[in-house]
C-alpha cells in the first residue's frame, strides 16, 4: 500500500517573500508558477519558451460588468470527498433539479514512498493528500463550487484546471493560491463524461506539478444515468478509481534514487529527467503495489464495477486480465459506449469509464497493456473477486503434468 511520511514542515509565512520575488512578478503576467525563496528555480532561463506559451495562465479577474449567475432553482448540497480508489456517495440518476455541489480541496505537499524495494520516493504535490486527487461526481447541469485551500506549510503556489469546465483556462486563471490563501470557484458542468483536473501554475511548473501527482478526475453523469446504445439504463454497484501516474525520479551518479529535504528541492533535477520523456515509474494510485495485496480492490461475482481511469499526462491502454470492458466510454457519455472491449484507450490528459460485471471469482489484474509500463514500471492493480466458480465459462480439464516424448 502507499505509505506517506511528513517530517514536519516549518509553518512560516512566505506570502510576502512570494509576492516580492522575481518568480511571482513573472507569474502575475505569465503564470510561471511560484516556489518560495530561497528554493525558487531560475525560470527566466530554463522556462523562457514555455512561459511565452502560457501567457494567459496568469491570474484573471472576472469582468466588472459581468451579470451575476442566476442560481434560482438550485439546491445546495455538500459532497464529502474520499480517498482513491473509492468514490464519494452520489446518485446514479439525479433526483430533483440541478444542485450546487460544494466541495473542499486542500493542497498538500508530502513525501511518498513510490517503491519500497529500491527506496524511490518523491515529494508529491497533491489535492487532499492523495495521488490521484479525489474523484468528484456530479450530474450534467449541476454547479461545482470548490473551496481550494493552500496551507501555510506549503512551499509552492497551486491552482486547478478542470477539463470539464468552460473559461479561464478551466478555472486555472482564477484559482492561483499562495501558501496561506484560499479561493472559491463555481462552474457549471455542461459536458457529461469523465474528465481530468490538474494543477497548472504556468510554464514548466505545469508538467512539474502534474508529474508530481497533482491531478485527478471528475465524473459528470447524465441526469438520467448511464445508458447503452439502445437507451437502456446501465447501473453499477461500485466504482474503482484508478489514477495512473508517471514519475520522473532523478538518480545519483551510482544509479540510486536521490532524496530531497523538501518539496521543490528536486526541481532542476526533475526537469532534466522529464525532458527525456521516459518515466522511471508508471503506477496506479501513487506507488508501486498501491492497489495490490491489502490495497487490492474487492468485488463479488455478479457485481458490476465502473472503472474510472485517469491519466493526466500520457496515453494509456487499460486491460482487465480475465475480464473485459462490457461498456466503455472513451470520450463522452453523450456517445454510445463501446461494447465488449479487450483493451481501451485513455488519451493523455483525459479520464475514461469502463463497466464490467464479474462472472468468475479470483484475482484479476488491471494493467496498462503497454506491458513494459504495466509489469516493469508498476502500472498494475488487482481486483479480488469472491464467489462460485463456473465451469461452463472455464474449466481446467487436465492439470499441468509431465508427458512422455
Amino acid at each position: 500500500m502507499t505509505k506517506f511520511t511528513n517530517p514536519g514542515l516549518m509553518k512560516t509565512s512566505r506570502r510576502n517573500v512570494l509576492r516580492g520575488s522575481m518568480l511571482v512578478g513573472a507569474a502575475a503576467m505569465t503564470g510561471s508558477g511560484a516556489m518560495a525563496a530561497p528554493r525558487a528555480p531560475k525560470l527566466h532561463g530554463i522556462n523562457a519558451a514555455s512561459a511565452k506559451i502560457y501567457n494567459a495562465a496568469g491570474k484573471e479577474e472576472v469582468a466588472s460588468d459581468a451579470k451575476p449567475a442566476d442560481l434560482s432553482g438550485y439546491t445546495r448540497v455538500k459532497q464529502e470527498l474520499v480517498a482513491p480508489p473509492f468514490a464519494p456517495v452520489h446518485e446514479q440518476v439525479a433526483t430533483g433539479g440541478p444542485k450546487i455541489v460544494e466541495i473542499t480541496m486542500e493542497t498538500e505537499e508530502r513525501l511518498i514512498v513510490v517503491d519500497e524495494d529500491n527506496g524511490a520516493s518523491i515529494w508529491a504535490l497533491t489535492y487532499n493528500g492523495s495521488v490521484p486527487g479525489p474523484l468528484i461526481v456530479v450530474h450534467e447541469g449541476d454547479m461545482v463550487e470548490l473551496t481550494l485551500r493552500n496551507p501555510m506549510s506549503s512551499m509552492m503556489e497551486h491552482n486547478i484546471d478542470f477539463h470539464a469546465s468552460t473559461g479561464a483556462l478551466g478555472g486555472g486563471g482564477l484559482t492561483h493560491v499562495y501558501p496561506g490563501e484560499e479561493c472559491v470557484l463555481r462552474w457549471k458542468a455542461t459536458k457529461p463524461g469523465c474528465f481530468t483536473y490538474h494543477c497548472a501554475p504556468g510554464g514548466d511548473m505545469i508538467p512539474y506539478h502534474v508529474t508530481h501527482g497533482m491531478n485527478g478526475a471528475i465524473m459528470v453523469l447524465p441526469r438520467d444515468g448511464l445508458k447503452d446504445k439502445d437507451g437502456n439504463p446501465l447501473r453499477y454497484d461500485s466504482i474503482a478509481y484508478f489514477g495512473e501516474q508517471d514519475y520522473y525520479l532523478p538518480k545519483d551518479e551510482n544509479g540510486a534514487y536521490r532524496t530531497y529535504e523538501a518539496a521543490g528541492d528536486d526541481y532542476a533535477d526533475s526537469l532534466e529527467v522529464m525532458r527525456g520523456l521516459i518515466p522511471t515509474h508508471s503506477v496506479f494510485n501513487g506507488a508501486v503495489g498501491a492497489l495490490t495485496g491489502e490495497g487490492a480492490i474487492k468485488a463479488k461475482v455478479g457485481e458490476t464495477v465502473l472503472m474510472v481511469h485517469n491519466q493526466a499526462n500520457r496515453d494509456s491502454r487499460p486491460h482487465l486480465i480475465g475480464g473485459h470492458g462490457n461498456y466503455v466510454w472513451e470520450s463522452s457519455f453523450t456517445d454510445a459506449p463501446l461494447q465488449d472491449m479487450e483493451t481501451w484507450f485513455v488519451r493523455g490528459g483525459s479520464a475514461v469509464a469502463a463497466m464490467y460485471t464479474f462472472e468468475q471469482p479470483g484475482v484479476y489484474a488491471y494493467v496498462n497493456h503497454n506491458l513494459i509500463e504495466g509489469v516493469m514500471l508498476g502500472a498494475t492493480a488487482h481486483v479480488v473477486v469472491e464467489g462460485q466458480w463456473d465451469n461452463a465459462l472455464m474449466e481446467q480439464v487436465v492439470a499441468p503434468r509431465s508427458f512422455e516424448t
